[in-house]
């Protein structure tokens, strides 16, 4: 009963500590030309980003991402926010990045993490990730994805335009 009674306060009162909003890690990484972006700085014009992390090789992912592509243009006309998604593709793979991007039909812009530096930085194992920054801060972070979750990213993101 003790242990019981310690692991209910510690997932009631101090779950929530952890939980709270994180910094964003101040990382450069390069989009599909070669360019460096600093992830840091996309997120602080005052609209949240979103970064959907995803590998060609991952099932969920490409579920994810079709399933947001086919909805972003709507997504934009009702919120203003930014969307990357980052390609977790190592060396022997991140060839196959541009062909999928073209041949899926993807509008969003595409950076690389091909060496997982930020990946690390933010401390998950596998995508499809997404977290949304806003100002230097993650304010949402999901794992997985399920049907119908990029609806619930969507209602996200209107909470934290407003």
């Amino acid at each position: 009963m003790k242990k019981f009674i310690t692991t209910f306060f510690l997932l009631t009162f101090l779950f929530p500590v952890f939980s709270q909003e994180s910094e964003f890690p101040d990382i450069s990484i390069p989009d599909l030309n070669g360019n460096r972006v600093n992830i840091k700085s996309l997120s602080t014009e005052g609209k949240p980003v979103v970064l959907a992390f995803w590998a060609t090789w991952c099932g969920p992912c490409m579920l994810e991402l079709n399933a947001i592509n086919d909805k972003m243009d709507d997504w934009k006309s009702e919120t203003d926010f930014k969307f990357y998604a980052i390609s977790l593709d190592d060396s022997k793979t991140v060839g196959r990045v541009q062909p999928m991007v073209n041949g899926k039909g993807w509008e969003f812009d595409i950076l690389l993490d091909t060496n997982n530096d930020l990946k690390r930085l933010l401390n998950f194992s596998t995508p499809p990730f997404t977290v949304i920054v806003k100002d230097g801060k993650i304010l949402y972070r999901h794992v997985g994805y399920q049907p119908g979750a990029e609806d619930n990213l969507y209602e996200q993101i209107k909470g934290v335009v407003n």
